[in-house]
């Protein structure tokens, strides 16, 4: 095994903005070849979030945390000439990947029975806002919407009387991804075994409700849905989270907190706590869950973040630092595992992209080469295709190449 387990996977697709793009890309840094289909004017609209979200300095992360690893050829799919092309791409490929809403795909002849037309094993992949069915089948769908607002997840994070928070950019498109990538690798498999090639759908929403899976199923037993966890009163004062002296953070995750109630009493140098008889035992602590936040404060207050990661090192419990994004680059975890990978970028400064969360026989997976310009590549596959340069040029002229 290489890391690669899709090397020899041929993968089309037609989408836009992050989503479906990025669950392609896990897919070439898994080995697979993917074909990125583009309009001839402009190539995929999410490629201007690079500007929306981040302005014009920096690295180029939208345009190439979903592209990177790819082929783009502009397609203008309206013509007939860009749709022979893709039907001769589709005859080779083994999945085929859109975003297009239901509407779009009739009308441009994309959709499944006009996919499976052009080859009957092929695996067919729809990323969608709310889902394949229901009332709101033919509307699209954004993350911020469809997973973080409708799913539950912005209402799960807003305080009593207060505002609900913004997501972090492109957060449930990233997650998403990750399902539908799985899904395809999954899709193939059953192809493999049984010769039948599924129909794949993975939605924002049904990804945000994911998220919220425990939240979701205690809710008709009177669960605290959208009530946030008062740091005073835990219940469990070992699973909680406490400020150091320089106003840093860190997370005790004892869930068994009478197996690691000793050790940490050592650790943070009372050990006097241990037989405490408000703390003796974990129903101890949670009758005087207060008292015991209160303590902790008090003690982890005392010391440094740095001084409390030299305390806690090796300690049988979790915990961990609230960490921020600058930081991650330098975590030991981090950097031993190959979780960031710096990719050289076309359109700015090199990005340290996150590796797709897998990895086969102890391999990173990871971004290795960036994301193409829209259409860079598609004299190329069109000759790889078996189109003439005449016929390639005749369809430049048509405006059905780009």
């Amino acid at each position: 095994m290489t890391g690669q387990p899709l090397a020899g996977v041929k993968v089309v697709e037609v989408g836009m903005w992050m989503f479906a793009p990025t669950a392609t890309a896990i897919l070439a840094d898994l080995g697979a070849e993917v074909v990125k289909v583009e309009h001839p004017a402009g190539g995929d609209p999410g490629r201007g979030l690079q500007h929306a979200l981040s302005g014009t300095d920096g690295p180029a992360v939208f345009v190439e945390i979903p592209n990177h690893g790819k082929r783009s050829i502009g397609l203008d799919l309206t013509r007939p000439e860009a749709l022979e092309a893709l039907a001769r791409l589709v005859a080779e490929a083994d999945v085929f990947v859109t975003s297009l809403l239901p509407k779009a795909r009739r009308a441009l002849g994309v959709d499944v029975d006009d996919i499976r037309a052009m080859n009957p094993s092929i695996v067919y992949a729809r990323a969608s806002g709310a889902g394949p069915s229901g009332p709101e089948a033919e509307r699209g769908g954004f993350d911020l919407a469809s997973a973080w607002a409708r799913g539950g997840v912005a209402h799960r994070l807003t305080p009593p009387g207060g505002e609900p928070p913004m997501m972090p950019p492109s957060f449930f498109d990233l997650q998403a991804a990750v399902a539908l990538a799985g899904a395809i690798g999954m899709a193939l498999f059953v192809r493999e075994r049984t010769g039948e090639a599924p129909v794949v759908d993975t939605a924002l929403l049904n990804v945000g409700m994911w998220a919220l899976g425990p939240d979701v199923a205690l809710a008709p037993y009177g669960g605290a849905q959208g009530v946030l966890r008062d740091r005073h009163r835990p219940g469990n004062p070992t699973t909680n989270w406490y400020r150091t002296a320089d106003d840093r953070w860190l997370y005790l995750v004892h869930l068994q907190s009478d197996r690691h109630w000793p050790e940490l009493c050592e650790r943070i140098g009372h050990p006097e706590l241990v037989s405490d008889p408000r703390f003796v035992d974990h129903a101890s602590r949670s009758a005087h869950q207060a008292a015991c936040v209160a303590v902790l404060d008090e003690i982890f207050a005392s010391a440094t973040l740095e001084e409390w990661r030299e305390r806690l090192a090796g300690s049988g419990g979790v915990w961990a630092a609230v960490q921020s994004p600058a930081e991650l680059s330098d975590d030991p975890q981090v950097v031993a595992n190959g979780y960031l990978r710096v990719l050289e970028s076309r359109t700015g400064p090199p990005s340290a992209l996150v590796a797709p969360p897998f990895q086969f026989d102890g391999v990173p997976t990871g971004p290795a080469v960036a994301a193409p310009e829209p259409g860079e590549d598609t004299e190329a596959v069109l000759l790889e295709l078996g189109f003439s340069w005449e016929e390639i040029a005749r369809g430049k002229e048509l405006g059905a190449f780009q």
